[in-house]
């Protein structure tokens, strides 16, 4: 990571790959692409890998369910040294969730792996806040080549004195969903852990989100090496194409759940996401909604760990169709079917609402966004959104019928 003065190569400049064969990939990662049931490279895909692969320092805005963690994972992955049992990929996530996602997608793809002569499968770990250290730290002893990690406890483990994660071999630190992890939650932690000086100079820096606001491309300028790859979106593709963007004027906040009843009276749907700003809003729906005799589950960061992940598998295996959630499920969880996402209040800023409607329309699908306004805040917020990147969100139409999903 340099300060030094850039040469950067842009979209433009990149060569593109329509399959993952011409990328010239190892063989082991090649058969673990196949076994994990990625077929053909996404956008981002055919234009970030090979750029990583190549030992370059990386910056890139793709839109939300197109494939970043694959992305990374595998241009990173071509650089894992197989006989060494040092961390060599750092991932930083916002949330234990996108952690642990990233964290399976590593296993899966570096699953040929041959660490040595009797044992097969890169070595992966994800450290998150709410376990104890102790259980990284005996991880870390056995040898762990791919981490993924939340702010937090990944700057705990770097700085302790006693059993840290090394880093003299790490040839990749990834950011994931940077620009949550410059917002003020994580963003001290964040710098703490790039001035920790602790990462050999070789190490590439490679930063993704969905969006990119000022301070993510201040930090990249700031650290990313010369001979960098920007790949950043128009701001007419950030709108997430494929996801059609509606709202319902409900005129005051007390009448969005009679609003959202007779959605359901009229719309067929496999599986939504509905958001909310606050836990007690989500709890307060959630019992709504089950006293109506809906099926569905909620998730919210006061919850245990244990429980957040058992309620988000059942809701992948279908056993619920709909979840209630606050924004910690706004990015990188990865639930293909959900075909709707209904924002109950609008969320907080620009970049959230991308990341929230980001959930449907996963890979390509047909996907549903709706917007209850229940103030004049919450439309101002809409507008906004409208303005800032060229688009029109309409009113639902009356006919839902017409609305494809």
């Amino acid at each position: 990571m340099s300060e030094t003065n850039k040469s950067v190569s842009t979209m433009e400049d990149l060569k593109v790959f329509e399959s993952f064969d011409a990328m010239g990939l190892k063989e082991h990662v090649a058969r673990g692409i196949n076994s994990y049931g990625f077929e053909n490279p996404s956008k981002i895909q055919r234009i970030a890998i090979k750029p990583m692969m190549d030992g370059c320092d990386i910056i890139a805005q793709s839109q939300s369910g197109t494939g970043k963690t694959g992305t990374f994972t595998i241009g990173s992955l071509h650089h894992v040294d197989a006989a060494s049992p040092h961390v060599q990929v750092l991932v930083i996530s916002p949330t234990r969730e996108l952690a642990q996602q990233t964290e399976k997608v590593a296993r899966g793809i570096g699953q040929y792996m041959e660490t040595s002569a009797t044992s097969k499968g890169l070595k992966t770990a994800s450290f998150c806040g709410g376990t104890p250290v102790h259980v990284d730290q005996k991880a870390l002893r056995q040898g762990v080549q791919f981490v993924a990690g939340t702010p937090g406890r990944i700057y705990d483990l770097i700085t302790r004195k006693d059993g840290p994660m090394r880093l003299d071999h790490l040839k990749y630190l990834i950011l994931d969903e940077a620009d949550q992890l410059l917002e003020e939650l994580f963003a001290e932690q964040i710098r703490a852990i790039l001035a920790t000086g602790k990462f050999p100079e070789s190490t590439h820096l490679a930063m993704f989100s969905a969006t990119m606001p000022s301070e993510v491309l201040e930090l990249a300028d700031r650290f990313l090496k010369k001979d960098h790859v920007k790949i950043l979106v128009p701001a007419e593709e950030v709108r997430l194409k494929g996801i059609n963007q509606y709202f319902v004027d409900c005129e005051r906040d007390e009448w969005k759940f009679d609003v959202l009843a007779d959605l359901y009276k009229h719309m067929s749907v496999n599986q939504a996401i509905i958001f909310a700003n606050k836990i007690p809003t989500v709890e307060k729906l959630t019992k709504r909604m089950l006293d109506a005799g809906y099926t569905l589950e909620c998730i919210h960061g006061d919850m245990e760990a244990a429980e957040r992940k058992k309620r988000l598998q059942d809701f992948r295996d279908g056993t619920s169709r709909i979840l209630v959630a606050t924004d910690v499920l706004a990015r990188g969880v990865d639930v293909q079917q959900v075909s709707l996402v209904i924002n109950y209040e609008m969320p907080n800023s620009r970049e959230n609402y991308f990341h929230r409607i980001g959930r449907s329309g996963r890979y390509g699908r047909k996907g549903v966004s709706i917007n209850l306004i229940g103030s004049a805040d919450e439309l101002a917020l809409q507008k906004d959104i409208e303005k800032s990147y060229s688009l029109s969100i309409p009113h639902l139409p009356g006919d839902l019928a017409g609305v494809d999903m």
